[in-house]
């Protein structure tokens, strides 16, 4: 079976580090609001991979988290009058509900943020001690420029990286690409104790410290839509790699986007369509995974896999 490695852009034989075993994390959704048909793509994609090498005799630990701390949760939350932690609750039930509608599998775990701070304190300390994080009077921001294979994901030239978020830069930072792992607290907002203060994890930090708590130093697969390259997964590699000294996933594949107009379809442009509004007019059951479609069928029309159905068993 061969995939499309978005590191190597080139499509590589999936052949997993232990054989007969998959370590793969996708990345889930902010928990603020009902999940569109945008979000769905990636939870259907990566399930039907998911399903096809375990078809195939593998055994996969399947990783999806939740962020559940997040400026627009809190926003929301304060929006309701209520609690970030009752809006999370609320919105994984929700999320679930809509998962199990579209067959979508649960994943092996799916950890939470607020509940891994320990690791990612941990891991925030790792780089601390290894001269890659710096405190600023807001926040431990990580030192981009010392991290010499940055870039390697996106392929987008420093230089026009810097020059892109100069308009949005702290001038304290060491370099306009520099970004936070640890923002301290203001007022209203929730926080934990941290060696540097109280505060709570930047959005990046936290797909790093969950991947390393459930999966290890070096996965097989992380999964995504398309808009994740830069600068979340790009700042995960990052993180990760200067917290281990070893490479932190083998393949990265990213779905691309549901666009409507041709615009990505994005809670933000105001184009999305809830999967729950949709399952009132359209059953769930119109799904392919609900269906009676191939998994092999429905890999090739998610566009992950090129080799013909009867040759994409893994072993």
């Amino acid at each position: 079976m061969k995939v499309y490695n978005d590191l190597t852009r080139s499509k590589e034989e999936l052949i997993p580090q232990t054989p007969g075993e998959y370590k793969i994390y996708v990345c889930g959704p902010t928990v603020y609001e009902l999940f569109h048909l945008g979000n769905a793509r990636p939870l259907i994609v990566f399930d039907t991979l998911r399903r096809y090498l375990e078809y195939c005799g593998n055994r996969v630990n399947y990783v999806m988290n939740f962020t559940d701390i997040d400026d627009k949760v809190i926003k929301r939350a304060h929006a309701e009058g209520i609690d970030f932690k009752e809006l999370a609750d609320r919105m994984i039930r929700e999320f679930f509900i809509d998962a199990e509608g579209l067959k979508v599998r649960r994943a092996t775990a799916h950890p939470r943020a607020t509940e891994t701070i320990p690791e990612i304190i941990e891991m925030i300390q790792t780089l601390y001690d290894k001269g890659y994080a710096y405190v600023l009077e807001d926040g431990v921001y990580f030192d981009v420029l010392k991290f010499k294979d940055y870039g390697k994901l996106s392929r987008h030239p420093l230089d026009e990286l810097e020059e892109g978020t100069r308009a949005l830069h702290n001038e304290q930072k060491h370099s306009p690409l520099d970004f936070v792992i640890w923002k301290f607290k203001k007022e209203g907002e929730p926080s934990w104790p941290s060696p540097w203060g109280e505060g709570r994890p930047g959005w990046h930090i936290e797909c790093s410290a969950m991947n390393h708590k459930f999966l290890g130093d070096t996965i097989d697969i992380h999964g995504g839509g398309q808009d994740l390259i830069f600068p979340h997964h790009e700042n995960e590699i990052a993180q990760s790699e200067a917290a281990s000294g070893k490479p932190f996933v083998r393949y990265w594949m990213h779905n691309g986007f549901i666009n409507v107009n041709n615009v990505k379809m994005a809670k933000s442009e105001g184009n999305f369509f809830r999967v729950r509004d949709l399952s009132t007019l359209y059953p769930y059951s119109a799904c392919p995974l609900t269906s009676h479609m191939s998994c092999s069928t429905a890999l090739r029309m998610a566009g992950i896999v090129s080799s013909p159905a009867r040759k994409i068993c893994v072993s």
